[in-house]
């Protein structure tokens, strides 16, 4: 499997036979550069115009659009899990769903922009997932304190940071660097903009992946 960051939370999963795209922005609308994709699958999290941007995907696809429960396209099952977007219940940015899913014996789970601690039952079917994708730029998402306690709690094998602060971003994040602060740099592998790996790989190392655009 290859994974690729197209910015913000965008990410891009290629396996064997399929690839999955989450969370597409168009890029001009935050300062970014737009992503380039083909993805037959595409996941939403949440209906905010940073994470929805089906438009920039030109060929056919298929969607879930802040879908919940169990979906099985193409072979691939998705489970979509309910969470909210702040931590007054959904009141303040509404809701917000987390997508777990496994390509190439590998399990996957995008958080999208989860605002605060889920639920008892998402957090026992999440546990010990792979590899967990978390937002740390805090001001739309939850506290890194709280992101931290939440990373204790599943305790993934390798943590990628995504909605943080880049240059020419126009959403008001905090940097990457607030999340790192205190992490020893051997836990820290800096991995480019692209990695391919397999279930071995998993097994390798344990720690956070930070990729770079």
């Amino acid at each position: 499997m290859r994974i690729r960051w197209h910015g913000h939370s965008c990410f891009e999963f290629f396996g064997f036979e399929n690839s999955v795209l989450v969370d597409p922005h168009d890029g001009k609308s935050i300062g970014i550069k737009p992503p380039i994709s083909n993805a037959g699958i595409v996941l939403v999290s949440h209906d905010h115009f940073d994470h929805n941007a089906l438009r920039i995907i030109k060929n056919e696809h298929t969607v879930l659009f802040v879908s919940r429960g169990v979906h099985n396209i193409k072979g691939i099952e998705f489970e979509g899990f309910p969470s909210f977007h702040d931590d007054k219940g959904g009141s303040i940015r509404g809701m917000n769903t987390i997508y777990k899913f496994t390509m190439d014996g590998i399990s996957i789970c995008h958080c999208g922009d989860l605002g605060d601690i889920p639920s008892e039952d998402t957090i026992k079917a999440l546990k010990n997932v792979d590899i967990l994708f978390v937002p740390v730029g805090e001001v739309y998402t939850f506290p890194i304190q709280v992101a931290k306690e939440f990373l204790d709690i599943i305790n993934p094998k390798i943590i990628v940071p995504m909605h943080y602060r880049v240059g020419g971003l126009t959403v008001p994040l905090k940097t990457l660097d607030e999340f790192l602060n205190g992490i020893p740099s051997e836990n820290i592998l800096y991995v480019g903009n692209e990695v391919e790996l397999t279930a071995e790989d998993i097994c390798e190392f344990s720690g956070i992946w930070v990729f770079d655009r």
